[in-house]
């Protein structure tokens, strides 16, 4: 499959957003993302809901347990009781991704500024609070941390970039926001910066999806450029058959954590290809070789089983939002007529983590 870019320069830009437009300043001199995230709101309809209550900011120590708590080193056995607990001590969390995300998205499917509105005074209370900052924390907790940065970067992305400019007057607002954002960033970065080489998996290139998010909200190169370089890990690590080692070695989850690390890498990758510089290359297009792998084990997992010995425990790929991944690839590569299909069956594909609508974001993008 011949591969085509997400083309990004400061005349596109300028027609897609508008002279005078703030996001296109920021653009013009810094980072930006991909088009889809420039979205503007609609025209508004009706009346807003009333804006809920923002979850009680976390500041307490990140002291989660992990769900496979109990298990062996391929930690793919599931406890329920520790993930009970996880569940529950990380309520207010879950609650400020899902509910922050879906604010977002009403604002930009109904153009109501309210919804905004409601979004960025849930972010107040959260960087007003410094939550998420605690030192105290197992390795679930830094993680939960990073999933909570994606979530709130990518977040605040679209609404900060959106050509309807909501956080225009919100001044005040958007520096503490900001200031917050830069501070989880650099925390992730020194979270998972000292990781062992041979232990960069899936997590790391979630640490660095949400690094990248705040990179471009921010317009840190420094961010950018950490991020970029744990792709690049990642990346010397697909073998020439498409595999992860260190997924391979959850054994009965292997195709489950092969298919978690492509949302991620392939955000990382639309991300940078926005700003310029075309990572699909890396080690032989590893990335697309990685893809076309975990879609045929989808397709038919005997090839996991295969290579680990192991039957594939396939319960957490039962939703699509596990194949939002599908989007940002196909507007990175052309994809077959099969994946397109395959792809529009699902749609529309949407998670948090990953800012949410993909479907939305990346639909005009395909080639």
């Amino acid at each position: 499959m011949k591969a085509t870019g997400i083309v990004c320069c400061a005349a596109w830009l300028l027609s897609l957003l508008g002279a005078g437009s703030v996001a296109f300043a920021q653009g013009a001199s810094g980072l930006v993302a991909p088009a889809g995230f420039y979205l503007a709101a609609p025209p508004a309809k009706g009346k807003a809901q009333d804006c809920p209550d923002a979850p009680a900011p976390y500041t307490g120590a990140l002291m989660f347990p992990s769900k496979y708590a109990g298990s062996d080193a391929a930690r793919d056995k599931l406890s329920t009781d520790a993930y009970g607990q996880y569940l529950e001590l990380t309520a207010q969390v879950r609650t400020l991704e899902s509910g922050l995300s879906k604010l977002v998205s009403r604002y930009l499917k109904k153009g109501n500024p309210a919804y905004a509105e409601c979004a960025l005074a849930w972010l107040s209370t959260w960087a007003e609070a410094d939550a998420l900052l605690s030192q105290e924390y197992t390795h679930t907790g830094k993680s939960a941390r990073k999933w909570a940065l994606a979530t709130v970067s990518s977040a605040y992305l679209r609404l900060k970039f959106s050509r309807s400019q909501p956080l225009a007057g919100h001044g005040e607002q958007v520096r503490k926001i900001e200031q917050w954002l830069g501070k989880l960033a650099d925390q992730v970065v020194l979270d998972w910066d000292g990781q062992p080489l041979n232990k960069r998996n899936n997590h790391q290139y979630w640490a660095a999806w949400a690094v990248m998010s705040s990179a471009v909200a921010l317009n840190r190169q420094d961010l950018f450029d950490w991020s970029v370089a744990q792709y690049r890990h990642g990346m010397q690590e697909v073998d020439t058959e498409g595999y992860l080692p260190l997924e391979l070695a959850r054994q009965t989850r292997a195709l489950a954590y092969h298919n978690y690390s492509l949302g991620p890498l392939l955000m990382i990758a639309a991300f940078a290809q926005a700003n310029g510089l075309d990572l699909r290359d890396d080690n032989h297009g590893a990335l697309q070789r990685l893809a076309e792998r975990v879609e045929r084990g989808i397709e038919d997992p005997q090839s996991f089983k295969n290579k680990t010995g192991y039957g594939q425990t396939l319960e957490d790929l039962h939703s699509n939002s596990r194949f939002s991944w599908l989007e940002p690839y196909c507007a990175l590569y052309r994809c077959s007529v099969k994946t397109t299909a395959w792809r529009r069956s699902l749609e529309p594909l949407s998670t948090y983590r990953l800012g949410g609508d993909l479907t939305q974001l990346f639909s005009n993008q395909q080639p």
